[in-house]
Parts: structure tokens; sequence; C-alpha cells
């Protein structure tokens, strides 16, 4: 996992229209609260609709972050540390099977027809690991607040103390796996020589280059040959935002090309979804994480490694 880079937004963003449509004082939307724009939300729209039955807002802030003292008022804890990965599996922050996913998420008061928004304390860091995860178990209805908390502050919108750990009714979430969605290192040492496919790392660049030291000891450094450099950060603009959705095709078209099957990478499989929602973002519909991502394939083993540029 990386450590985040954006800066923290100093003054409310800056509306992109064809994104975030302004709202009047007062107003409410005129779709139904589980009627999401897309996999990103703004801050004027969540707190349009915050307290909404049906709309579930989870906090899934990882690290120092997860600690902190203040959250959107009503979050319920998404913990990436916690329950929601396999603390079995050698890397962090590992998928878990569906029915240790399906306890931990009923445990949070979900169902299957609720609309969830997620976001993290960071800004835009592991609110994404946590919706591409819903996604893979077979659960549309969720989206990333754009910015997360730091956006949410900067607009001068409320918060509240962070209180104990969610202890409301449970809900009736099931997750229904889908295939292809997240990849082994099998699949990504084949997609690696792959001409049609194009893996992306999304650690810094000192990192990737081995040139910077890797957080967690024992990790060789580098990269995997064939592999793309993307960090997560540039897909965001100064204030935190994720950029306009033709700066975000033109990022990964600068490294892919003309592929269109995509694989990600990073330290230990969260920003790398970051990368997975500015190209699902961009148009990009055929998409795979690396679970296990730097955390395995950095593992003293015959999987390869490079420094070269």
């Amino acid at each position: 996992m990386t450590t985040p880079q954006h800066a923290t937004p100093e003054g409310r963003p800056e509306g992109r229209p064809e994104e975030r449509p302004a709202e009047g004082p007062g107003e409410r939307p005129e779709a139904p609260p589980g009627t999401l724009p897309g996999p990103l939300v703004g801050v004027d729209w969540l707190a349009a609709r915050l307290g909404t039955p049906a709309l579930v807002l989870l906090d899934a802030s990882v690290g120092a972050h997860r600690g902190a003292g203040h959250r959107i008022p009503g979050a319920r804890p998404f913990d990436l540390d916690g329950d929601l990965s396999d603390h079995t599996a050698p890397a962090p922050h590992t998928m878990p099977g569906a029915a240790q996913f399906t306890e931990a998420v009923r445990a949070l008061g979900i169902h299957d027809s609720d609309t969830v928004v997620v976001y993290d304390g960071a800004g835009l860091y592991s609110s994404a690991r946590a919706w591409w995860m819903l996604r893979a178990m077979g659960f549309d209805r969720a989206a990333v607040l754009d910015g997360g908390l730091p956006a949410w502050t900067a607009a001068g919108l409320p918060t509240s103390a962070t209180g104990p750990a969610y202890d409301g009714p449970r809900g009736s979430f099931t997750a229904r796996p889908r295939a292809g969605l997240l990849a082994d290192s099998a699949t990504v040492a084949r997609a690696l020589t792959d001409p049609d496919a194009a893996v992306l790392d999304a650690r810094t660049r000192g990192r990737f280059a081995g040139t910077a030291p890797e957080p967690r000891p024992g990790l060789r450094g580098g990269h995997m040959p064939g592999a793309l450099n993307l960090p997560f950060a540039e897909l965001q603009d100064p204030a935190g935002l994720m950029r306009p959705a033709g700066e975000l095709r033109a990022a990964f078209r600068a490294l892919a090309g003309e592929r269109e099957r995509l694989y990600f990478s990073c330290g230990s499989g969260v920003t790398a979804c970051v990368l997975a929602l500015g190209a699902d973002l961009a148009g990009y519909r055929d998409l795979a994480v690396y679970d296990g991502s730097w955390s395995e394939w950095g593992m003293p083993s015959e999987l390869p490694v490079t420094t070269d540029q």
C-alpha cells in the first residue's frame, strides 16, 4: 500500500458541470437515492442525500486515518485492516472469501437493495478498494466519494466524532463473486507478455524503479518486467479530486496505447483500485486488480523483478 501524496484541499473544489451537477440550497434530488450518477459522486451529491433511508455511508480509511477523531455523520467503518481482509493469507489486504465478506458486510447493516457510498480520510486512497471489493462480490450499487473526507470538510460540511463500531440491525447482503475482477500472480504473469493487455503499477516512481525502499520488510525493489508505472496520485488534481474522464483516458492511452485489457497492481492491492476507478471513469471495461500486488510479487521467489526503465 503506497502513501497518499496529493494535497489536502484548501478550498471548496470547483465542480465540473458534466460530473457534479449544481443543486440549489434546499433542493432535493429528483432521482431516488438508489440512483447513482456513476462510480464517483461529489460532496454536494452526498450532502443532499445524507441520512436518506437505504443510503449507507462507509468509511474505508486505513492506517492512521482509521483512528481519526471525526467522520462524516452516520458513516459505518468498512475495516480493510480488520474483518474486510483475509488475515490467513501471506499478503496484507487480501480479499476475503465470499462467506467472510458476506458476514462482515451484513454486520454493517447493508442489504442487497441498499445504495452505498464509500469514502476515506486520506482523500481518495483506500475507498476505491472497498468499491472494487463490493463490485467483485457482485454488488454494483456503490460509488466512491470524490476527494473523501478532506473534500467534505473543505466544503464546510459537518462532521461528527468517531463513535463505537456500528451495532445496529444486521443486513441481508449476499456476496455473489464475479470471476475475473481479481487476478492472481499467474494471471498477471501471462498478462505481462500478452500484446492485448497492459499491467499498470500504482506505486510511486521511486518504488517502481527500485530507488526508494519498500515500506514492508523483506520485499525486493523494482517492478515486474513489462509493467508500466502510473502512480495513483497522478490521476487526481491538486485538490485531490479525480481528473475529468478525458484526462484520465489520455493518461491510460499514453501508457497502454490501444490495449483495452488492463491489470492493476500496487503495494497491497489498495491503491491499484484507484487506477481501476480511473479506468472505469475513462470508459475502460475489461479490468482486473492484482490482489497480492507487490506484497506477493516482491517476496523472494522465482517471480521476475527488474529495475530497468
